[in-house]
C-alpha cells in the first residue's frame, strides 16, 4: 500500500494469534508494597549472552523440555503441527511487482525460506512453477549465519534493484544488501549497510535515504535511528550526507518515498513519542514540515494529503471527529488552504483500521463490532465516492492493492475462526475471483462461534468471541483459554489458525478472544481509555470477561487458562498476580514484566507514551500498582505459569521473563520457562522451531486444564 508515511516502531502481538478464556468473581488480594529496584538480586539475568545467564537459561529449558516432552501425546502433536507449518497447501501470500507475483516461503525443504516469484498466470494454478530468486537457507549455509528474511524494498518501475533486509536469528536489527532480481545476485558495487536497527528508502537508482547506527549519538534512547542521511552509490557510508536529525529523546526518525507513474513524493517521519510525530515533505533541496496534528497518521498519494485522526481536529470551519479519515489537495494545503473533506467518519463501534492506495483509488479496512468490512473509494469530480466491498459476516478481512502501478484491482483475504482463509482477486465493481484457499487443517464440525459482552468494573461493555463445541454442556468443566492483548491500538480479530484448531479445539478445548480497551477494535478512543494511568482498565476488562465466562457456565477457574504475548504478556502477568484465584494456568510469551526497568531495556523507551515513565514519580505511582515483577508475592497461591521468550528478541528484553521466573522460583512457586535461541520477538524462525514451541505450549495447557 503505497502511502507516504512510516509506521512507528510498535510492540506487536505474536505473529500466530491465539485465543483464550478466564473466570470467577472474588475480591482481589492485596499486593505487596513494591520493593526498591536496588534490592533486585536478578539484574545479572539482563546480560543476555553472559555465560552465567545462558547457563541458567539452559538449565531452565532442560527442566521444561524434560517435563513436557514426557507428557502423553507430545510427539504426536509435534508431528501434527510440524506438518501444518510445512504444508505446501498454505496460501502463498502475493506481492505483485511488475510482471511478477513474489512470495516468501518456508517448508521442510526450505526451513530458512526462499524468496520466489511466478507470473500471474502461473500463480493462478493450484501448483505454480515458482522461480527461486534467493535461497535464504543456502545463503545461511554459505556464510555460516542463521539468516532470517525480513523483507525486500524494490525500486519502481522495473523492480530490478532491491534492498534486502536480513536478520541474524530473527532480531529486529538487520543487515541491508542491494540485490539484482534479474541476475539473482548481490551487487558487489551495490549498497551494503551492516547490522543495525535501520530504515532505508530509495530516492532514485543511485541514491537511498538511510537511518541507522552511525556511531555515538546517532541512535535515540529507544534504540532507533536519530539521524537520516542521503547515501550516493559508489561512496562510503561514512560520507553519506545528513539530511535530518531528531532528538535523543525521540522514538526515531525515518525517510520514505512514494513512487507513482509520473511523480515521486519524498518525506521524513519524526516519531517524537509513540503516538506523536512530525511529517516533512521534500520540496526541492529542503524538507517542509506539514501542519497536521502530531497524533495523526499522514499519507500522500494521487496529489492528495490524507490524514487519519486520533483526536478531533478543526483545520478550518468544520471539526472532524477522532477516528476520521480526511483529505485535501496537497498543493493547496502547501499553499495554506485548509479545505478538507471526510472520506470516512466513525460511528459507534465502527472504526477504520487502515487504508492504502490503488492506481486511482483507496482501499479502506474497517471493523464493525469487531467484524471486518472493506470499502473502495474513488474521486468522482469534486467528491469522494465510497463503494462497499461485500464480505461474509463474522470474519476478519484485509484488502490491499493488486498492482498500484497499473490497476484498481485488489487482493482480499477473508478468514474466520472456523472458516479457512480464502484469497480473492477483486475488482472495483465488486466482482471477485477466488484465487487461493486454505484446506481444512482441523476438524471444525460441531464447533460454534459466538460473540458476547462482559461488563467491566466501570460499566463498560467488553465484547469477546467464544469458539467451542456447540454441544458442550455449560457446566463449567470445559477447558478454556482466554487470549488478550489490550494495548498499542492493536485489534484482536477472528482468524483461522490451524495451530489452535489442531492443538486445542479438536482436543475439546474452548478459545476466547477478548476485545479489551487499549486495543484498536473501536478506534483511538477505545485505545486511549487504557493508556498510561488508564492501563489497569485492560486488566479489569480481562478479568470481567473471565468472570462472565464463569457466570455463563462455559468454564470455571479449575479449567481456565490465559495466554498473551508482548504487551499481552504484561496483560496475563498482571492479571494472574492480581487475581490468582481466577485461573489454573498461564502462558506468558515474550512479555514485559519489570515495569520499573522496561524503559531502560532495548526498545522500551519508545513505549513511554503507552505506559508512562517509571522514572517520573507520578507515573510510577500508577505503574507500580500493576507491575508484575514488583508485585509477585511469596505468600500467594498462583496458577502454574509457562514463560517463553527468545534470546534474539531485541525488542522486548528476555530479561523480563528470566527475572520473573528466577524471582518466582525463589519464592517457591511452580513455574516453567523456555527460551529459544532464535526467533526475535516471536516464536522461532523456522517451521520446526515454531511447531516445537507451540507443542510445548499446548501440551502444558492440556495437562493443566484437563
Amino acid at each position: 500500500m503505497r502511502l507516504g508515511y512510516r509506521r512507528k516502531p510498535v510492540s506487536h502481538r505474536l505473529a500466530t494469534l491465539i485465543f483464550t478464556f478466564a473466570a470467577t468473581a472474588h475480591a482481589a488480594p492485596p499486593m505487596d508494597t513494591p520493593q526498591p529496584q536496588a534490592d533486585d538480586p536478578y539484574l545479572w539475568l539482563e546480560d543476555v549472552e553472559a555465560p552465567r545467564a545462558l547457563a541458567w537459561v539452559k538449565e531452565r529449558d532442560a527442566e521444561s523440555m524434560r517435563e513436557l516432552e514426557a507428557r502423553p501425546g507430545f510427539e504426536q502433536l509435534r508431528a501434527r503441527l510440524t506438518a501444518i507449518y510445512n504444508s505446501k497447501e498454505r496460501i502463498p501470500m502475493p506481492a505483485k511487482r511488475g510482471k511478477w507475483v513474489y512470495n516468501f516461503w518456508q517448508d521442510e525443504a526450505h526451513p530458512r525460506g526462499i524468496w520466489r516469484r511466478a507470473t500471474l498466470e502461473e500463480y493462478r494454478k493450484a501448483q505454480p512453477a515458482w522461480e527461486t530468486v534467493l535461497d535464504v537457507g543456502r545463503l545461511s549455509a554459505d556464510e555460516g549465519v542463521n539468516w532470517v528474511w525480513k523483507g525486500a524494498d524494490c525500486l519502481f518501475p522495473d523492480y530490478r534493484r532491491c534492498l534486502l533486509h536480513l536478520s541474524r536469528g530473527g532480531a529486529d536489527a538487520v543487515e541491508v544488501r542491494e540485490f539484482d532480481a534479474v541476475e539473482k545476485r548481490f551487487l558487489e558495487e551495490g549498497f551494503l549497510s551492516p547490522e543495525s536497527k535501520q530504515d532505508v528508502a530509495w530516492r532514485d537508482a543511485d541514491t537511498i535515504y538511510i537511518g541507522r547506527d552511525f556511531g555515538p549519538g546517532s541512535m535515540t534512547s529507544s534504540g532507533y535511528p536519530r539521524v537520516v542521511k542521503e547515501w550516493k552509490r559508489g561512496t562510503p557510508l561514512a560520507d553519506a550526507k545528513t539530511v535530518f536529525e531528531g532528538e535523543a529523546a525521540d522514538v526515531g526518525v525515518s525517510a520514505w518515498s512514494v513512487f507513482e507513474p509520473g511523480h515521486v513524493y519524498e518525506g521524513l517521519h519524526r516519531s517524537i513519542t509513540f503516538y506523536e510525530s512530525e511529517e516533512y515533505l521534500r520540496r526541492g533541496a529542503s524538507f517542509v514540515r506539514l501542519d497536521t496534528p502530531r497524533d495523526a497518521k499522514v499519507g500522500v498519494a494521487h496529489g492528495f494529503l490524507f490524514v487519519q485522526l486520533r483526536t478531533a481536529w478543526k483545520p478550518a470551519q468544520h471539526e472532524f471527529k477522532a477516528g476520521s479519515l480526511i483529505a485535501t489537495e496537497l498543493e493547496g494545503f502547501l499553499d495554506g488552504r485548509r479545505h478538507f473533506e471526510a472520506i470516512f467518519e466513525p460511528s459507534e463501534r465502527v472504526a477504520l483500521q487502515g487504508f492504502g492506495t490503488t492506481r486511482h483509488g483507496l482501499l479502506l479496512n474497517i471493523l464493525d463490532h469487531v467484524n471486518g468490512r472493506a470499502m473502495f473509494v474513488t474521486r468522482s469530480g469534486s467528491r469522494w465516492v465510497s463503494r462497499e466491498i461485500p464480505v461474509p459476516n463474522a470474519t476478519a478481512t484485509q484488502a490491499w492493492a493488486f498492482d498500484e502501478d497499473t490497476s484498481d484491482d485488489y487482493w482480499l483475504a477473508v478468514t474466520g475462526f472456523v472458516q479457512p482463509t480464502t484469497l480473492y482477486l477483486g475488482k472495483p465493481d465488486g466482482a471477485r475471483e477466488a484465487f487461493k484457499s486454505l484446506p481444512a487443517f482441523f476438524d471444525a464440525k460441531g464447533l460454534s462461534v459466538g460473540q458476547f459482552e462482559a461488563t467491566s468494573k466501570d460499566g463498560t461493555r467488553i465484547p469477546y468471541f467464544v469458539v467451542m463445541r456447540a454441544d458442550a454442556k455449560r457446566d463449567g468443566k470445559t477447558p478454556a483459554i482466554l487470549y488478550g492483548y489490550g494495548g498499542f491500538e492493536v485489534p484482536m480479530t477472528p482468524s483461522y489458525s490451524a495451530t489452535i484448531g489442531a492443538g486445542w479445539l479438536e482436543w475439546g478445548g474452548a478459545y476466547v478472544l477478548a476485545n479489551l480497551r487499549g486495543g484498536g477494535e473501536f478506534g483511538p478512543e477505545w485505545h486511549e481509555a487504557a493508556r498510561r494511568e488508564g492501563h489497569q482498565r485492560s486488566f479489569d476488562d480481562f478479568i470481567a470477561v473471565a468472570e462472565d465466562l464463569v457466570a455463563r457456565g462455559v468454564t470455571s477457574p479449575r479449567h481456565l487458562g490465559i495466554m498473551g504475548g508482548s504487551n499481552g504478556g504484561l496483560l496475563v502477568g498482571a492479571t494472574f498476580v492480581q487475581r490468582p484465584d481466577l485461573f489454573r494456568a498461564v502462558v506468558c510469551q515474550v512479555p514485559l514484566l519489570d515495569m520499573k526497568r522496561y524503559s531502560k531495556l532495548l526498545a522500551g523507551a519508545s513505549w513511554i507514551g503507552e505506559y508512562g515513565d517509571p522514572d517520573v514519580a507520578a507515573d510510577w505511582a500508577f505503574i507500580s500498582k500493576y507491575s508484575p515483577y514488583q508485585n509477585v508475592r511469596r505468600d500467594a497461591k498462583y496458577p502454574r505459569v509457562l514463560f517463553t521468550t527468545t534470546t534474539r528478541d531485541d525488542r522486548v528484553h528476555p530479561g523480563h521473563a528470566r527475572k520473573m521466573v528466577a524471582k518466582m522460583k525463589a519464592q517457591g512457586h511452580d513455574v516453567l520457562y523456555f527460551e529459544d535461541v532464535e526467533g526475535g520477538h516471536g516464536a522461532g524462525s523456522t517451521p520446526a522451531q515454531q511447531a516445537y514451541m507451540w507443542t510445548l505450549t499446548y501440551t502444558f495447557l492440556r495437562n493443566e486444564l484437563k
